[in-house]
């Protein structure tokens, strides 16, 4: 499997940056795969950001709710993540992730379990100024 994530840069606070990650090695759309955004901010662990199972079900950190929205293409076996209303607190690399199992989907605790992530893409820089 191979992940590859474009779309990261520099925006102002309150405005809106779209990622992409295109997919290779594993269909998107099948119901047992999920995908997830996380994030890594300087001087903080990853977290799960959003994610998407192969039946089109999502879910979000609280801190992104109404703001982020995570799709995929399928016909391009792309996944995306829509960012409006960017806070500075949004600075981070931003990473995608596959998982073959579906529970990986489940947020637990508010957290997704990103030890059932075995394939990471390398990562691209989102940087919010306030």
């Amino acid at each position: 499997v191979q992940l590859v994530e474009s779309g990261g840069g520099s925006v102002q606070a309150g405005g809106s940056l779209a990622l992409s990650c295109a997919a290779s090695g594993v269909i998107i759309s099948t119901y047992s795969v999920c995908l997830a955004w996380f994030r890594q901010a300087p001087g903080k662990e990853r977290g799960g950001v959003a994610a998407i199972g192969g039946d089109g079900v999502t879910g979000y950190e609280d801190p992104v709710k109404g703001r982020f929205t995570v799709s995929e293409d399928n016909a391009n076996n792309t996944l995306y993540l829509q960012m409006s209303s960017l806070r500075a607190e949004g600075t981070a690399k931003y990473y995608c992730a596959a998982s073959l199992r579906r529970d990986d989907c489940g947020w637990y605790a508010r957290q997704l379990n990103q030890a059932g992530f075995n394939d990471w893409g390398q990562g691209t820089q989102v940087t919010v100024s306030s």
